[in-house]
């Protein structure tokens, strides 16, 4: 049976660690790191997320400039705000909450933010390091996969790594980062011709589909490593919500080596490094060792 690669008991103790870090380096700064999340609308699942992101700073010490934007908000009027922050040396980190409202240009938005602030590692510029594998700010959850996979001493080198999932956020800038940790790597996809015969060949399986459990015992390598990133909203016959991932959990859990969970597993992780990387930036911006 597998072990179980615990990404929430990892974030509290990183989220410590960080605090007691902010309140050494608040001493030598002056103030604290600050991070302004940007959301526009009213979308549930990410009021809810911007929540947790302000409670996550909270607890570290970091400062937030959380600003909640109508559905309405037009593109100039957001790239306003994001050039003020931009400039405001209060703020070490910016993130715009993602999905926006339809007719507002995300990727124009994105590339509106100084590389510098760019805590969700998504600018060009912030991509581009990583390809060249110069340091940098990294996408939040593929950054908070392979610390996870550190934390729990799991040695990817010659391992046959399969990426399931091809988006910005988390397939390819993940792939590149398991390049460079000398895995293997393949990246399929919902295209995939016989998606199962190539994920069987994986010493280290991540899916990261948001297709409800998609992966099956039978499409797993025995003594494999699954990473499981999708996070897909499912209802009982009663209507009661709760989470699961792109993975049968309890029966590919009896043929992995290791598995992480849904939820607790990688979606604990993601805020920790988005946290890490505001504090990263903070030092970064006023040339004080982290």
């Amino acid at each position: 049976m597998a072990g179980v690669l615990d990404g929430k008991a990892l974030a509290t103790r990183m989220q410590a660690d960080l605090a007691q870090q902010v309140k050494m380096l608040q001493e030598q700064a002056g103030r604290p790191p600050g991070l302004a999340v940007l959301m526009v609308g009213d979308n549930p699942a990410s009021a809810a997320y911007v929540r947790g992101k302000e409670r996550a700073c909270a607890k570290v010490g970091i400062a937030s400039f959380g600003k909640h934007f109508p559905t309405e908000t037009t593109q100039a009027e957001l790239e306003q705000v994001i050039q003020e922050l931009n400039q405001d040396e209060q703020v070490d980190g910016i993130l715009v909450q993602l999905p926006l409202p339809d007719h507002l240009d995300s990727v124009a938005l994105l590339n509106q933010i100084d590389p510098d602030k760019d805590v969700d590692g998504l600018h060009p510029m912030n991509l581009g390091r990583l390809v060249r594998g110069e340091p940098g700010l990294q996408s939040c959850t593929p950054a908070g996969v392979m610390r996870l996979l550190q934390e729990y001493e799991i040695n990817l080198r010659g391992k046959q790594a399969v990426m399931v999932g091809r988006s910005i956020l988390v397939g390819k800038p993940l792939s590149l980062m398991l390049l460079a940790a000398d895995a293997t790597v393949t990246i399929a996809h919902s295209r995939t011709p016989d998606l199962a015969a190539m994920t069987r060949t994986a010493d280290v399986l991540v899916t990261a589909i948001g297709r409800t459990e998609l992966i099956t015992p039978e499409m797993v390598k025995p003594g494999a490593i699954v990473v499981d990133v999708g996070i897909n909203r499912i209802e009982d016959e009663t209507g009661k919500a709760r989470l699961v991932g792109d993975v049968q959990f309890e029966a590919v859990k009896e043929i992995a080596s290791w598995i992480t969970p849904v939820p607790g597993g990688i979606g604990p992780m993601t805020v920790t490094m988005l946290l890490h990387n505001t504090v990263w930036s903070y030092c970064q911006r006023l040339n004080i060792a982290p």
